[in-house]
């Protein structure tokens, strides 16, 4: 059902009354979806900014320096910054407008990229290639900022969600965001490895600059109807006990937040070895292609979800889809097959958005919405944390253990029956490893009494209301 049928739900007695409000007057309905499709559209705009660059830089890195660690590194100094600052973001967007917030986000990012393009200007490609340097490590942590102040965005458009689509269009609507990112990512995938491969980093960075100014210029008019946040008196900036009291009344949410950590100590493993793997079986503008065409299967999956939400039980459904990543985990880097690993990942990015959209949607319905970008971001400051450590653990494990065993003939002997042969074995041995351990840990999730409450305690939640504030 399109977002446009949905009706406001009427107030429910036993909702919550919210700090934050729609101005007077207004409902949730085709003006406030008005204003979710434009903040949506904007989203694509800079995701795509962001994204450019950072596969760019991914590419970039590995080709010049040919180096796991070194895109390991990479990858998991994005994700520990994200993990630091969640709450810190989580925290800012509860106490501002969501408009505020984004503008801030975007200003942030513009003068982070243009920073980057000044000491590539100053310094010149030769000098920021080598990974031994600190200048190769002062340009990609100027790119990493611009990068992770994104997250905050992304906490703004979860919470955003809840303000402004009804209720029982909420699971749908996140299907669009996960549609609107898989678009980002299929484009940027794209475009990165050939502004790489034929125009170089430097043209690349200057493009990602422009692009990000565009995203800014564009996001300046339009308008979420919102009043002011009223936020509680003596709340701190990283206020993880706000989080953490909206959070543990929940039966069963804890859980779902562990279980999701897990899950990403499990990610963080293909993070670190995606690209090098794509790079060993495509040239970098092939690898890019190769990212744009499986980029469908985001688009593929948000819509999916967008047109036939989560079934009545998004927690089971969170769980089931992990399941399938898992499968996938230990069976599309079974043998160096090109086709084999186009067609996981693919598969891979059709599932992910329904397992993205069901934790959106259980959040968005058990948490009030006055504490809601907290808990976004607390839940991303503990789960993301957990990719940084396992990226790089596995680095320096792939690059310095698994690989060069692989490439002995005692590695061959052993494992060729599992793996079989050429040239990045090694790093598909890890892929498997990690499969088979998220494979165990989502059975005994279903299995346990946790996925039960939580379960339950979603059916139960009276929906998130947040109606106009009388006389305001």
């Amino acid at each position: 059902m399109p977002l446009d049928d949905l009706d406001p739900i009427p107030a429910d007695p036993a909702a919550p009354q919210l700090e934050a409000h729609l101005p007077p007057g207004v409902t949730r309905g085709p003006e406030t979806l008005r204003a979710f499709r434009q903040v949506l559209g904007n989203t694509l705009v800079a995701n795509v900014t962001s994204s450019y660059l950072w596969f760019a830089l991914t590419f970039w890195a590995y080709l010049e320096t040919r180096s796991v660690m070194a895109t390991a590194i990479i990858g998991g100094g994005y994700m520990l910054f994200t993990a630091v600052l969640g709450t810190f973001f989580g925290t800012l967007v509860d106490h501002h407008r969501k408009k505020q917030v984004m503008v801030t986000s975007s200003t942030i990012t513009l003068v982070a990229y243009a920073a980057s393009g000044g000491l590539w200007l100053l310094l010149g490609e030769d000098r920021l290639a080598d990974w031994g340097s600190a200048w190769f490590w002062l340009f990609t942590a100027v790119i990493l900022v611009g990068g992770v102040v994104e997250s905050l965005r992304n906490i703004a458009l979860s919470t955003t969600v809840t303000l402004l689509v009804p209720e029982d269009g909420r699971d749908k609507a996140n299907g669009l965001v996960g549609t609107v990112q898989g678009i980002a990512f299929m484009i940027t995938s794209v475009f990165s490895g050939l502004s790489v491969g034929l125009l170089g980093m430097g043209w690349t960075v200057g493009i990602a600059v422009a692009l990000t100014g565009l995203s800014l210029l564009h996001l300046l008019p339009i308008e979420i109807p919102e009043l002011p946040p009223d936020p509680e008196a003596g709340g701190s900036r990283f206020d993880v006990r706000g989080a953490v009291a909206a959070i543990t009344p929940v039966p069963g949410l804890v859980a779902l937040i562990a279980f999701s950590t897990f899950n990403n100590l499990v990610g963080g493993v293909y993070m670190a070895l995606m690209d090098p793997y794509g790079l060993e079986l495509f040239s970098v503008e092939a690898w890019g292609l190769v990212l744009g065409v499986t980029g469908l299967g985001f688009v593929v999956g948000g819509g999916l979800v967008a047109r036939f939400g989560l079934g009545a039980n998004p927690v089971r459904t969170l769980l089931l889809v992990n399941l399938g990543v898992a499968v996938l985990g230990m069976t599309f880097t079974v043998r160096e097959w090109a086709s084999l690993y186009v067609l996981g990942i693919f598969v891979f990015m059709a599932i992910i958005p329904a397992a993205e959209s069901a934790e959106q949607t259980i959040l968005q319905r058990v948490v009030p919405f006055r504490t809601q970008g907290r808990v976004f971001g607390f839940a991303q400051s503990v789960e993301v944390a957990a990719s940084p450590f396992s990226a790089f653990l596995i680095g320096p494990i792939a690059e310095f253990a698994l690989i060069p065993y692989m490439e002995s003939e005692q590695g061959r002997d052993a494992w060729g029956w599992l793996v079989g042969d050429g040239d990045a074995r090694g790093i598909a041995l890890v892929f498997m490893l990690a499969g088979a351990i998220m494979f165990v840990t989502v059975l005994l999730a279903l299995a346990s009494a946790p996925y039960r409450r939580l379960s339950s305690a979603y059916a139960a939640a009276p929906p998130q209301q947040v109606e106009a504030q009388p006389g305001a």
